[in-house]
C-alpha cells in the first residue's frame, strides 16, 4: 500500500473532532477504497484539554494555526476553525503557499 495521506486539523470543535473520529472509525474502510491510509497526525485548537469525544495520544499539537499549516508532517491542512479573515484565512495562506492541499468549512 501507498504512504499514508497526512492530515492536520485546525479547529476542534464539532465538526473538526467529528471528522476525527469518523476518519479513525472508517480507517481500514477508506485506506482499501483509496488504496493508501488517511491519518490524522497534527492538530490545532485553542484548549488541549477539552475532552472531545477521542484520544489524541499520537497527534502533535499546534498552537498555532499557520504554523501546521506550513508543517512539513502533513500533506492536506483542513481548516474548521471558521471565520473569512484572521487566523483561518492567514492559515489557508500559509497552506496553500507551502504547496498543501487545502479543504475547508
Amino acid at each position: 500500500m501507498s504512504q499514508p495521506l497526512r492530515i492536520g486539523i485546525a479547529g476542534l470543535g464539532t465538526v473538526g473532532s467529528s471528522l476525527i473520529r469518523a476518519l479513525r472509525s472508517k480507517h481500514d474502510f477508506l485506506a482499501e477504497r483509496c488504496g493508501r491510509p488517511i491519518d490524522v497526525v497534527a492538530v490545532c485548537a485553542r484548549d488541549r484539554n477539552r475532552d472531545r469525544g477521542f484520544d489524541p495520544a499520537g497527534l502533535e499539537w499546534f498552537d498555532d494555526p499557520v504554523a501546521l499549516a506550513g508543517s512539513a508532517n502533513i500533506d492536506v491542512f483542513v481548516e474548521l476553525m471558521g471565520g473569512d479573515s484572521g487566523p483561518a484565512l492567514d492559515s489557508v495562506r500559509a497552506a496553500i503557499a507551502a504547496g498543501k492541499h487545502v479543504v475547508t468549512a
